[in-house]
């Protein structure tokens, strides 16, 4: 785990073990525009802060620094924690990381902490999170890991928490949705018979973030440049309020063969925005 220091998040670090002796051609001027958009400093004070929490206990003390307002609605569909049986909670994914930081205090507080998130390796830089993660890296050699890690979760005695686009949600026509959905998660609960939840986070990026975003999937490509910019979106989302409605489980037998994977994975991300 990454010791906690009052400089835990150091972007120099992080470029140089990202980009190893390159990361020395990264301009000063770059890497304190970096320094500001990643809000390192205020993350930093943060970590400090909160260092002495981890797990479930460190979202809820996230969730409160960003005072953020959570409005739950269908808390009862959430399946009893002493029923004996392991569950794949899925969402939306609108912002990228406070909406991953405010479910995962949901589930792990109604849970006592027993679940684990599929998630960015970048989020590992997180001591507080990271007991939480099985870390996949979007960008490196470890996504040829990522069957392997996806097995580890499901065979685990945890309940996963997914967010099936891989990506937070996108501005198409006006409208803030999902990518479509990647089907990994169906095939594994049924798999390891494990009954899906749906869950619908109601929430929002800003604008700029959408036309970034959009640009970099049509343009760039190769590098998602709006991920650059989660945290300082985190920041614009402080002093808000975000509706959270959690949906009846889906049993696991429901995901025959009258569909692929692929479409019961449409079907279900439907069900979401449904909710």
């Amino acid at each position: 785990m990454t010791e906690i220091t009052e400089k835990t998040v150091d972007i120099d670090d992080i470029l140089k073990s990202k980009m190893g002796d390159k990361a020395r051609y990264v301009p000063s001027p770059l890497r304190k525009w970096l320094k500001h958009i990643l809000h390192q400093d205020e993350v930093n004070r943060y970590l400090w802060e909160s260092r002495h929490l981890t797990g479930t206990e460190w979202l809820e003390e996230c969730v409160r620094y960003l005072d953020m307002t959570l409005e739950i609605v269908g808390e009862e569909n959430l399946p009893a924690k002493d029923d004996g049986r392991l569950y794949t909670f899925v969402s939306n994914h609108p912002l990228g990381g406070a909406d991953g930081v405010a479910l995962g205090s949901i589930i792990g507080r109604h849970y006592d902490g027993n679940f684990r998130y599929l998630v960015n390796d970048i989020l590992m830089n997180l001591p507080g999170l990271a007991p939480l993660c099985i870390p996949i890296n979007k960008t490196g050699k470890q996504s040829r890991n990522f069957p392997a890690m996806v097995e580890a979760g499901f065979q685990s005695d945890k309940h996963m928490l997914m967010y099936p686009a891989g990506l937070c949600s996108r501005k198409i026509n006006g409208e803030i949705k999902d990518l479509p959905w990647k089907k990994t998660f169906i095939s594994k609960s049924v798999e390891y018979q494990r009954d899906i939840v749906p869950i619908h986070f109601g929430g929002q990026n800003s604008n700029f973030f959408y036309r970034l975003a959009n640009f970099s999937d049509k343009y760039i490509k190769k590098v998602n440049v709006a991920m650059l910019f989660l945290v300082d979106e985190m920041y614009k989302n402080v002093h808000k309020t975000f509706r959270i409605t959690i949906g009846k489980p889906i049993p696991w037998q429901t995901f025959d063969k009258s569909k692929t994977p692929a479409q019961w994975a449409q079907y279900v991300q439907d069900k979401v925005y449904e909710l």
